[in-house]
């Protein structure tokens, strides 16, 4: 059974890989194993922030502020990887009706190496590298923000050109 686990995991593209890296740690967080985390995230990691300064959650669990001071659990409703060899991986949640979360994640060699943060923002990415093929005014939307409960809510909107 070993053999055929390695073969799989070489058959991996580096999309596939970078997502389960993705899944691999919103796990560890929600199981506050904080040695995987360690080993997944970049101790220099370039982390972004919009939204409400009370809602830096994600950055308090990966500085390890203890469980007990941090309620918010991320449970993500999608992950999706952006297939254009950027390393991105972009997770999106829901906390009831009032709570609308985006997680943009860099990764360099399985590694994570920047974070954006985006609490009940609107967010559309946009990819100037795909050449002139789907562009809508010079750009290539690669990922559009898709929040249900929030769908009749103002949200403010941001433009994340990669």
């Amino acid at each position: 059974m070993e053999a055929h686990n390695v073969e799989l995991l070489t058959t991996l593209t580096p999309e596939m890989k970078d997502r389960g890296t993705i899944e691999l740690l919103y796990r560890a967080l929600q199981q506050g194993d904080a040695s995987t985390v360690a080993k997944l995230v970049a101790s220099d990691v370039e982390w972004w922030f919009h939204g409400p300064h009370h809602c830096q959650h994600m950055m308090r669990l990966l500085t390890g502020e203890p469980p007990s001071q941090v309620s918010f659990r991320f449970e993500p409703s999608s992950v999706q990887v952006l297939a254009s060899g950027h390393g991105c991986v972009i997770a999106e949640g829901w906390e009831g009706s009032h709570v609308y979360w985006v997680h943009v994640w860099k990764l360099k060699d399985g590694v994570v190496t920047e974070l954006r943060e985006y609490f009940n923002t609107w967010l559309t990415v946009t990819d100037y590298s795909l050449g002139p093929i789907g562009w809508d005014m010079g750009r290539c939307t690669v990922w559009e923000s898709v929040p249900r409960d929030l769908a009749r809510g103002s949200l403010p909107s941001l433009l994340l050109a990669i």
